[in-house]
C-alpha cells in the first residue's frame, strides 16, 4: 500500500497533529517515514505564536527529537532539512516528493485558517495537491485519536470510475475496517452557476434531469457494493440530496467516519483543486481526517 510516508514539519505543536496518524500507519504498514522541513526565505521568528525554525542547526535538531518522541522503535524514521531557504515551501515540498523521496504518501496538518491568501493562493496543503501527484492526507489539530475502524467514500456522481475506490479497497484489506460509499445529488436549490441559471431557465427539465442523476448514482454504488462484498469486504452506501460539501462534513460526523476519501482535480486557489470547489470546502469545514488523491 503506501511504502514510503513523509511528514513536513514546521516546527510547531500544531504542525505535530500529523505525527501520530503517520506513525499509526507506518507501524501497520511496515512503511519508513522521512520528517522534513523546509528553511524558509525570510522566515519569520515565530509560527502560529510558537518559536520558528530558521537555522538548519535547529531544525535538524528538532526532526530528530520528534522522531524519538512519535515513533515506536520498529519503525524506521530519517529525517531531511532542506537548508537552502526557498519562497515557496510548498513548491520546495513537491519538488523533494518528486524527485528525491518519492514517497506514496504525504501527511500535514492544516492549521485550519482561512483568509484573502487561502482565496488567492490556496494554503500550502492545497498547493502541494495542486502542483503534485502524491496522496495527501490532511489532520486537523486537536482531534480525536488516529484510527481506522470506518471511511466515508464520496464519490462523484458523474463518473463512475472514481481513483479514491482502489485505494479504499487497500484500506479495508489492510486494516479490516468498514466502507461507506456516498454520492451527493444537488436539490434544485443547492444548484449554483451555469447549472442553477439553467434551473431558473427550465425548472422542469433540470428537476427531472436531477431525479435521473440520483437514479443512476444507486446503480453506481450498488455496482460498487457487488464488487466489495464480492471480495469479502465490509461495506454500505447511500445516495443523499443537497449541497454537497455541507451533506459529505455532516454525514462524516453523523457516521462518526474516522477518515474521508477524495479525488481531487489538480487546481489550487481561485481555481479550486477539486471541481465545483467541493473538497476545499470539506477541508476547511470537517473535523476529520481527509484523504485527497489527485487525479
Amino acid at each position: 500500500m503506501f511504502k514510503h510516508i513523509l511528514v513536513p514539519l514546521d516546527g510547531s505543536n500544531l504542525s505535530e497533529a500529523s505525527l501520530a496518524p503517520a506513525a499509526f500507519l507506518a507501524e501497520r504498514l511496515n512503511s519508513p517515514v522521512t520528517l522534513l522541513h523546509v528553511i524558509e526565505q525570510d522566515a519569520p521568528s515565530e509560527v502560529h505564536k510558537e518559536r520558528h525554525l530558521t537555522t538548519p542547526e535547529d531544525a535538524e535538531t528538532y526532526l530528530k527529537d520528534a522522531a524519538q518522541r512519535a515513533f515506536p522503535p520498529n519503525v524506521r524514521v530519517e529525517t531531511h532539512v532542506h537548508t537552502a531557504p526557498v519562497s515557496d515551501v510548498a513548491q520546495s515540498i513537491v519538488e523533494h516528493a518528486a524527485t528525491e523521496f518519492q514517497p506514496d504518501l504525504i501527511v500535514t496538518c492544516t492549521h485550519g485558517r482561512s483568509g484573502v491568501h487561502d482565496v488567492l493562493f490556496g494554503s500550502i496543503a492545497q498547493q502541494i495537491v495542486a502542483q503534485g501527484q502524491t496522496p495527501l492526507l490532511l489532520i486537523k489539530p486537536g482531534g480525536t485519536r488516529f484510527k481506522l475502524d470506518k471511511i466515508l467514500i464520496p464519490l462523484d456522481p458523474d463518473s463512475m470510475h472514481d481513483d479514491s475506490l482502489s485505494i479504499s479497497k487497500s484500506f479495508a484489506r489492510n486494516f479490516d475496517c468498514e466502507l461507506h460509499l456516498l454520492s451527493v445529488i444537488p436539490t434544485f436549490s443547492t444548484l449554483a452557476g451555469a447549472q442553477a441559471a439553467a434551473g431558473n431557465l427550465m425548472p422542469v427539465t433540470t428537476q427531472a434531469f436531477l431525479d435521473m442523476k440520483e437514479e443512476n448514482a444507486g446503480r453506481d454504488l450498488q455496482t460498487h457494493l457487488d464488487e466489495f462484498h464480492k471480495d469479502a469486504l465490509k461495506a454500505s452506501a447511500e445516495v443523499v440530496r443537497g449541497d454537497p460539501a455541507s451533506v459529505i462534513v455532516k454525514i462524516a460526523e453523523q457516521s462518526e467516519a474516522d477518515m474521508l476519501i477524495l479525488s481531487t482535480h489538480r487546481r489550487a486557489g481561485m481555481g479550486a483543486f477539486w471541481a465545483r470547489s467541493v473538497a476545499p470546502k470539506v477541508a476547511q469545514r470537517t473535523k476529520t481526517p481527509l484523504l485527497l488523491i489527485p487525479l
